[in-house]
Formats: structure tokens, C-alpha cells, sequence
């Protein structure tokens, strides 16, 4: 990671003492900087006074210091939820979610420049995948939006545009570097991966035993289902996805969460709540029901709240754990792609 022209934003602080040495500095510059970058959050080299001046003009000559600027946030009348749309260096687009609960501030941070899972209901697969996120640019998210909100960010959801497990060594060395204790300091209990099933990425996940949530985008109870709604099941059969999340299970000691998104007529049947809670059972997993927010472009609606309820009295009849997730930001395109879509095709955006 210590090349020339390497994100320095992306570096451990045992890289960044390499790096001092290659330069010709006291190793102690590392940890300075790193706090900088991970404590004092600053937006650039020349914020780090305690830096000598021509070190300072060295970094800023030869590694790039990835910043991520807001070029719009919309902010929810009705509940404060805020979502942001940021700018990368590239002239790219990405966008995370501000939310405030009970038990502290949550941020859902992309992963990827669009996705190519091809999820039916979703708009971050409109237009395909762009490119991945550097472990800066997931950082990036969660830092900007510390510092626009003056408010500590307690939890992160890995879960906005993107495929996580897509994008597997970045997102291992943002995991390290957020959960740095000399670093933001984020406890991994309080980060949570969501993937729609990439299997392979399941068990080499658990083969990292890291503290973090894995959340199963499941949304359909049976394969046929599941490959009108996301792609990725031609891949990857749900029997093979909970052999897999049996194996984290067992592997990191962590409960897994099954992420099921209610599309009205499609998924949201009695007979399927009694498949889901099968499912869930098998692999001890807490179920969180989405009520899918509509999107432009796709045909999909969410149901009535009746059905919703129906659906989550089945399960819970069935001794599932399951919660509706909490409905937020209705006002302000909070599905994952909406805003970054509008950007990009300048449609109501000004």
C-alpha cells in the first residue's frame, strides 16, 4: 500500500511508519498524521501544523489525500433523516444516509460507484457497476458527514450503493482501520455488512472472524422467486446461501440478520412469512422486514399495511425475531440510488 501515489487516507498506521521511514522521518510522524486523518478528521496536509512545512508540501506533492465533498444533502421533514450525495475526486457520485435512533446515529455508507447485482427493485443497479470504493472513500463518508453534523456516528450499515462483499479488500481495511482504536475507534459489533449472497465472500468472511453483522438480502423464499427479483440467485441457490451463513454462524459466534424487502404481490404472501421463518430458524437469524420504497424506474410497489402487518404476525407466531424497519426518509429519495440517479441524469435535480 506504500507506492507512490497511494491514497494516503487508505494506509494503517504500520504502512504510514513505513512510509516516515522511506521519507526520512522520525517514525512518531506516523502517528501524528494518523491522527489527523482519523481523529481530528482534517481535510487536508495543511491542517496538520505540527507537521513540518516540507513535509507537508512532500505528502501533498506525491499522495493523494482523498476528500469527499458534499454536492447535496436533503434533509427529511418529518423525522431529521438526512441523505447525503457526495462528489469523488473522479467527478463520480455515491450517496449515504444520516439517521438518528434511540440508541445513537447511524450512517449507511456505499460500497461501490452503481452495482452490477442487478437487484429488480433497486436504483443503484440502474446504469450498472461504475467502479469500487476505495477504503478512503468508504471512510470518507462517515467522516464528512461527522463533520457536517458536529454529531459522533455510533453505528455503520454497510448497505447503501454497492455490493460489499464485491469489493472485499476494501471493505476488510475500512473495517480495520474504522475499528482502529487509535483511529475513529468504532466498536465492530456496531458495523454491519449486507450482502444480496455472494457465497464465496460469506465463508471467507468468517474465516476473518471479525466482530462485525452479516446481513442476507434473502427478499424471496424460493429460488424461482428469488431470480425474477435479484440476479445474483442464478448464482447462488438460497440452500447454498444458508449452508454458507450456517458455517459463519457457527465460525464467528455472530447472529446474522436476514434482510427481506416487502414488494406488494410479489413476496409478501402468508404461506411466504411461513418460508421465511423456516429459513431463519435454521440459521438463528433475526429478521427485518423493508417495506420496499418505490423507485421511477422499476415497476415494483411496496404492499398495503395490512399485508405488511400479516406478514409480520406470521413470524412472530412462529417464534421469529423480526422487526419492520423503521420507515425513514420517505421525503427525500432514501432508496439506495434515487439521488445519485437524479444527479447523473439532471431529472428534478437543482
Amino acid at each position: 500500500m506504500t507506492n507512490d501515489n497511494t491514497d494516503i487516507r487508505s494506509m494503517d498506521l504500520a504502512e504510514l511508519k513505513g512510509l516516515m521511514e522511506k521519507l526520512g522521518q522520525p517514525s512518531y510522524r506516523a502517528g501524528q498524521i494518523y491522527e489527523w486523518m482519523n481523529v481530528r478528521l482534517a481535510s487536508s496536509f495543511d491542517e496538520m501544523t505540527n507537521l513540518p512545512e516540507a513535509l507537508r508540501q512532500k505528502l501533498k506533492a506525491e499522495y493523494p489525500y482523498t476528500v469527499l465533498n458534499i454536492d447535496r444533502v436533503q434533509e427529511s421533514k418529518t423525522d431529521g433523516t438526512r441523505k447525503y450525495l457526495f462528489a469523488l475526486p473522479d467527478g463520480n457520485f455515491v450517496e449515504s444516509v444520516f439517521m438518528r435512533y434511540k440508541h445513537g446515529n447511524s450512517v449507511c455508507i456505499s460500497s461501490q460507484v452503481g452495482c452490477r447485482m442487478g437487484c429488480r427493485f433497486c436504483a443503484s443497479t440502474l446504469g450498472g457497476l461504475v467502479r469500487s470504493l476505495t477504503p478512503s472513500e468508504m471512510l470518507g463518508q462517515i467522516y464528512a458527514i461527522t463533520k457536517d453534523t458536529g454529531e459522533r456516528i455510533s453505528n455503520v450499515v454497510v448497505m447503501g450503493m454497492g455490493e460489499p462483499l464485491d469489493n472485499y479488500d476494501s471493505l476488510i481495511r475500512f473495517y480495520k482501520l474504522v475499528t482502529d482504536a487509535k483511529g475513529f475507534n468504532m466498536s465492530g459489533r456496531n458495523i454491519t455488512v449486507s450482502t444480496c449472497g455472494i457465497v464465496p465472500g460469506i465463508y471467507k468472511l468468517a474465516d476473518e472472524h471479525l466482530q462485525l453483522t452479516l446481513a442476507i438480502s434473502l427478499h424471496a423464499t424460493t429460488d424461482e422467486k428469488r431470480r425474477e427479483i435479484m440476479p445474483i440467485a442464478n448464482e447462488y441457490s438460497i440452500e447454498e446461501i444458508v449452508k454458507a451463513c450456517m458455517y459463519y454462524q457457527e465460525t464467528t459466534g455472530r447472529r446474522i440478520s436476514i434482510e427481506y424487502s416487502l414488494i406488494g404481490g410479489v413476496n409478501d404472501s402468508v404461506r411466504e412469512a411461513e418460508e421465511l421463518g423456516h429459513i431463519a430458524h435454521r440459521i438463528g437469524a433475526h429478521i427485518n422486514l423493508i417495506p420496499v420504497n418505490s423507485v421511477r424506474e422499476r415497476e415494483y410497489k411496496r404492499g398495503d399495511r395490512a399485508s405488511i402487518e400479516a406478514f409480520k404476525n406470521k413470524l412472530e407466531k412462529n417464534a421469529n425475531n423480526v422487526t419492520i424497519r423503521r420507515e425513514i426518509g420517505q421525503d427525500i429519495d432514501a432508496s439506495c440510488g434515487q439521488l445519485r440517479q437524479k444527479r447523473m441524469s439532471s431529472t428534478d435535480y437543482d
